[in-house]
């Protein structure tokens, strides 16, 4: 009988023919014949009957409950501990998530695959004494590796979109109400059917003529014009909510302090900032009003500035000149490129606010962002019934089948200057799923099945090879977390040629 150290393929009793193979860079396939041998192949790097597909790997993680308890034979794969407990000394350490386990596990399975494999290609035999003549019997690995000290880290890669974000419109002021303070022609006059479809009213005398607007890209700040109506300028104001009243002496609250604060900004003094409108109030309004050349009144209606949060960048420009002031403007983005991306929701415990990722631009150069905004989840397709259908409400879930949750997640990218001069691009998100510091790996390759379970590496001595059990942890990148006796930095382990 054989030695319980030696390698042999490992058998799954009842396996039907063409049973699953998994492919990884730098491991071997093995496939069943119909007349129940075992075949194994060695490539250069691993081959498999057939590559995955990107859009594979929901499915791919749905087998992982079913393949757990095949690999339940292997040893324990994180901290190699000997209690039934498999799935907590096997689970990543950091965030505790229980997804990782499952996916360690599938990935060892596989690599049982590859260790029966390697081992046929370290001793020429699969458990037999195996050889018609000595002289065929190879005398060492065919290629070698040594045990490297690294931290190990999982990644997942999504697609994303570089861009400035999505836009916002500018519409015309609203036409004024019939409580109206009468300040005709100062931007207000402006009317906007916010259907897009325009009132009988907004054709009437009053409404203005639009007599510039800006270009497509124009950065516009706090103060600078936004657009020109009857050739008075109506300038960008920073706040959370837009003008909504006429504000003069006497006026109180939130909308009174925000004015106060963006004349405060732009130079204007005199005044206190607070939600009082009065006299000085009024004065630094008409010094404001005589810079904008428009008349000195003191008050501020509705329609004489545009508000937004912040700087904006002129995305599209909805009218002309010789328009009428109506309907949509313009539209316009924040300045600063960001990243967006639709995750799918099986990686949603890869990000939360303030998670780093890494970008990759078409050019293959690399930039540092941030999770700054996460949405809500949603489908491709959305929940529209455009077909009709009552019975389609999403009960049985056929009429959605296609559809594919994501989850729109934003990313800051603080070197606006590493983006170099892409305005829109798509790009290559990198998010790390798990680190571990600090560890010795060795090619998924390198591993081998022993008899009974476990797994070893062949280990080059002096004296030749000799075959050391290890325990598995953490898959990364076709490399492998192990330990075990006699296992240290620098040890040299055979791996396939």
């Amino acid at each position: 009988m054989t030695g319980r150290d030696e390698t042999e393929a490992l058998s799954v009793a009842g396996e039907p023919s063409g049973a699953l193979e998994r492919h990884s860079s730098g491991e071997v396939s093995t496939k069943r014949h119909g007349s129940g041998e075992v075949s194994t192949e060695r490539h250069g790097a691993v081959d498999t009957a057939e590559e995955p597909s990107p859009d594979t790997r929901p499915q791919t993680r749905d087998l992982e409950t079913s393949l757990t308890a095949e690999a339940a034979t292997a040893p324990d794969t994180a901290s190699g501990g000997g209690s039934d407990d498999g799935d907590d000394d096997a689970a990543p350490h950091g965030n505790g998530r229980r997804r990782r386990p499952l996916r360690t596990s599938l990935i060892a399975l596989a690599a049982i695959t590859v260790a029966a494999a390697a081992g046929v290609a370290a001793t020429g035999t699969i458990g037999g004494d195996g050889g018609d003549s000595g002289s065929s019997a190879p005398s060492g690995p065919p290629a070698t590796a040594k045990v490297e000290r690294t931290t190990l880290t999982d990644t997942e890669t999504v697609d994303g979109n570089l861009g400035y974000g999505d836009a916002t419109t500018v519409q015309a002021p609203a036409s004024p109400s019939g409580t109206g303070d009468g300040q005709s022609g100062q931007g207000q006059s402006g009317q906007s059917d916010q259907s897009g479809q325009g009132s009988s009213a907004a054709g009437s005398a009053g409404d203005g003529i639009v007599t510039w607007v800006p270009e497509e890209g124009r950065r516009i700040e706090r103060g600078d014009t936004v657009y020109r109506v009857d050739q008075q300028r109506i300038p960008l104001l920073y706040g959370s909510f837009p003008l909504y009243r006429t504000l003069r002496s006497g006026s109180e609250g939130d909308d009174v302090e925000m004015l106060e604060k963006n004349l405060r900004a732009l130079g204007y003094k005199g005044f206190t900032v607070d939600d009082t409108y009065n006299s000085a109030t009024a004065e630094a309004v008409k010094e404001w009003q005589d810079d904008l050349n428009r008349e000195e009144t003191g008050t501020v209606a509705a329609g004489d500035a545009v508000v937004a949060d912040g700087a904006r960048r002129v995305a599209d420009v909805k009218t002309s000149p010789g328009a009428a002031l109506s309907g949509n403007v313009l539209s316009w983005t924040g300045t600063e490129r960001i990243v967006g991306v639709d995750l799918d929701v099986q990686f949603e415990d890869l990000v939360e606010k303030g998670t780093e990722v890494t970008v990759e631009l078409p050019d293959n150069t690399t930039v540092r962002a941030e999770v700054t905004d996460i949405g809500t989840p949603s489908t491709s397709q959305g929940d529209d019934s455009a077909d009709g259908s009552g019975s389609g409400s999403g009960d049985s879930g056929s009429g959605g089948s296609d559809d594919k949750a994501t989850l729109p997640v934003e990313l800051t990218v603080k070197d606006q200057k590493g983006l170099g001069r892409y305005q829109a691009a798509v790009v290559q998100v990198t998010l790390k799923a798990e680190s571990r510091k600090d560890v010795l790996v060795v090619p998924v390759s390198a591993l081998v099945a022993q008899r009974g379970g476990g797994y070893a590496v062949e280990v080059v001595t002096a004296d030749g090879t000799e075959y050391r059990p290890v325990e598995l942890g953490m898959f990364a990148d076709s490399r492998v977390e192990v330990s075990g006796k006699g296992i240290k930095e620098g040890t040299v382990v055979g791996v396939p040629k």
